[in-house]
């Protein structure tokens, strides 16, 4: 008799379709056997979430799609903005585990290598992944919070603007490598989950993408029999 299909859901919180469909494949390339992904985004979301008021702004969306998840039976999700935009939200509504792609490429590299920096799109979010770091425990791992100067959606383009995009995070991870003297490169951005396996042969490091190793932590904590606890924290939001 074979094992029972895990299913997980990924949500990117922003509106940016061709964005989740590159999620998609990323995380589906990532799951093992009898893993089923499916990957959703809200559509009144804004199309890129850069900064403190697109975070706010994607909220409702977000929660909405975790919980129609909850109600369709969904064994574990993943929270595909870099920010982990409403992660102890979502741990709220959900059942099953519930890991932000920041989170789990930071516990990642601190698994694979002593130090790492991060290479995210604007200079706006380097102070969001800073503080994130801070509250992952991983100041003294993380070397850097590097930006490209480049706009999320600029990655999405297929023509000269995108190939100019990745040309500036492929050169952003090389300063990371030379003048951080880290091990490894996280790419700070959902809608970067193509580049890896390009920018690991580039550049001789493991270059981390968040989408990958949150479906596997979720893969391995549901295969593990865990969920989110509802004690404290993380209990039912209160009916009001």
């Amino acid at each position: 008799m074979s094992a029972p299909e895990t299913r997980i859901l990924v949500v990117n919180p922003n509106s940016t379709t061709s964005m989740t469909e590159k999620i998609a494949i990323s995380a589906r390339a990532a799951a093992g056997p009898g893993v089923a992904i499916t990957a959703v985004n809200p559509l009144d979301a804004p199309a890129s979430i850069e900064g403190y008021h697109d975070e706010a702004m994607c909220l409702r969306g977000l929660l909405e799609e975790i919980a129609k998840g909850e109600a369709a039976g969904h064994d574990g999700f993943v929270v595909a903005c870099f920010d982990d935009t409403g992660l102890g939200a979502c741990r709220e509504v959900a059942s099953g585990p519930v890991v932000g792609i920041c989170e789990a490429a930071m516990h990642a590299a601190a698994m694979i290598a002593t130090s790492f920096s991060v290479v995210t799109t604007l200079p706006r979010s380097v102070p969001i992944i800073e503080d994130l770091a801070l509250t992952y425990g991983m100041e003294r791992r993380c070397r850097r919070v590097r930006a490209a100067d480049i706009p999320v959606l600029a990655l999405e383009d297929e023509g000269n603007e995108g190939r100019a995009a990745r040309d500036k995070v492929r050169a952003e991870v090389e300063r990371a490598v030379a003048e951080d003297g880290c091990e490894a490169v996280i790419l700070g951005c959902a809608g970067m989950a193509d580049l890896t396996a390009w920018l690991s042969r580039e550049t001789g490091v493991p270059v981390i993408d968040g989408v990958v190793c949150a479906v596997r932590m979720v893969e391995a904590l549901v295969g593990a029999g865990l969920a989110t606890s509802k004690v404290g924290a993380y209990a039912r939001p209160r009916v009001k």
